[in-house]
């Protein structure tokens, strides 16, 4: 009978521990949207990044010809 009580209380402790695994499991897939759409936002912010570098490229090249011109006519 004890081996009987012993084996109900794991039972209900194997449970009770699918229980919490399955709430661990709910966050845990709230958290990959979560991580999903923070990557999202990286890769749209990234593109933004390389359109302005592009433009500060640009800009240092127009800014190295008129130091160039510049140095030229003085």
């Amino acid at each position: 009978m004890a081996l009987f009580a012993n084996a109900m209380a794991l039972f209900a402790n194997a449970m009770a521990l699918f229980a919490n695994a399955m709430a661990l499991f709910a966050n845990a897939m709230a958290l990959f949207a979560n991580a999903m759409a923070l990557f999202a936002d990286a890769m749209a912010l990234f593109a933004d990044a390389l359109t302005l570098q592009s433009i500060a490229k640009l800009n240092l090249l127009r800014i190295n010809e008129i130091l160039y011109l510049a140095d030229y006519l003085l």
